[in-house]
């Protein structure tokens, strides 16, 4: 009977933020205006909301601009680094102004985050799906990830994350509770 009246609570409760969410324009709500200064801002509010038993040794930035322990900024007009680093492609690097990443420092197939400013709104969704195609087909080294998850944040930011199952998990997880407006775009298996 428990079971049966909570179900018919949360049901009631889904229905009426949808009616909410309509009634407000029927906004997707990981479109809705975000303030945020820069990508970097994004994946350093996730990686300080981790907790000390879920953090691993990470560097940020790209090849030249390095940052032990932390997230760094990503010069994205280097496509070459882009497309090592990150799985960027040559076509994506070109939609974007801004960047950050976070990878692990032992094996980057292991966790390997990046936040991203699109330079226009109406690019965002080409660049999601060259950055997913460029993912799924990439020619993996050192082992394979397990998981991808690509995010929008505001009408803008695209966050990406692939790596070990667990970790994606939980950084998506971190991801969502600083960023509540975030939308989920894609979720593959990489295995």
């Amino acid at each position: 009977m428990k079971k049966l009246l909570s179900f018919i609570v949360a049901f009631t409760l889904v229905l009426s933020m949808t009616a909410c969410g309509k009634e407000s324009g029927g906004q997707d709500s990981g479109k809705e205006t975000v303030e945020v200064k820069d990508s970097l801002e994004i994946l350093t509010k996730v990686w300080e909301s981790y907790t000390e038993e879920n953090k691993f040794p990470v560097t940020g930035g790209d090849y030249t601009n390095m940052t032990d322990n932390a997230p760094g900024k990503f010069d994205v007009t280097d496509k070459e680094s882009l497309r090592s680093l990150l799985v960027v492609p040559e076509d994506g690097a070109e939609l974007i102004d801004d960047g950050a990443s976070m990878i692990h420092m032992m094996n980057a197939n292991t966790f390997t985050g990046a936040a991203f400013h699109v330079k226009d709104a109406a690019d965002v969704k080409t660049f999601e799906d060259s950055l997913k195609e460029a993912v799924l087909n990439n020619q993996w080294m050192c082992g394979f990830p397990e998981k991808l998850v690509l995010c929008q944040l505001g009408e803008q930011y695209v966050v990406s994350a692939f790596g070990n199952g667990e970790m994606i998990e939980y950084f998506k997880t971190q991801l969502q509770e600083q960023y509540p407006g975030v939308t989920v775009v894609a979720e593959e298996s990489l295995v």
